[in-house]
């Protein structure tokens, strides 16, 4: 039998995540899901802002309750649209972990 501290320490590195070693890899992660993150809170809030005081009031002329609803429409959008980018971000890092699996494989 092996001694306890081995025992232990084969448990913790299968609880290990996967990548956890390469610190630039998931430095850049991270990066990543913090622009996603500054651009979810930021850019909703940017294109509200905009659209409802120099694209719906200023250029198209509407009233203050028309332009609210459709001001929040871009809004939704551009949260859509930084989803969309989050999916296709992680999209690529996932077929680039397989590449690099399949060739090591």
């Amino acid at each position: 039998m092996e001694p306890m501290d081995e025992k232990k320490l084969r448990a913790l590195q299968m609880l290990e995540p996967p990548g956890l070693g390469k610190g630039p890899a998931v430095l850049a992660k991270l990066w990543n899901l913090l622009l996603i993150t500054a651009a979810l809170i930021s850019l909703p809030i940017c294109f509200y802002s905009a659209s409802k005081t120099y694209l719906f009031e200023g250029l198209l002329g509407l009233s203050t309750i028309d332009s609210y609803f459709y001001s929040g429409i871009v809004a939704i959008f551009s949260v859509h649209g930084v989803l969309v980018l989050f999916v296709y971000m992680a999209w690529n890092d996932g077929i680039q972990q397989w590449q690099e699996a399949s060739k090591l494989a």
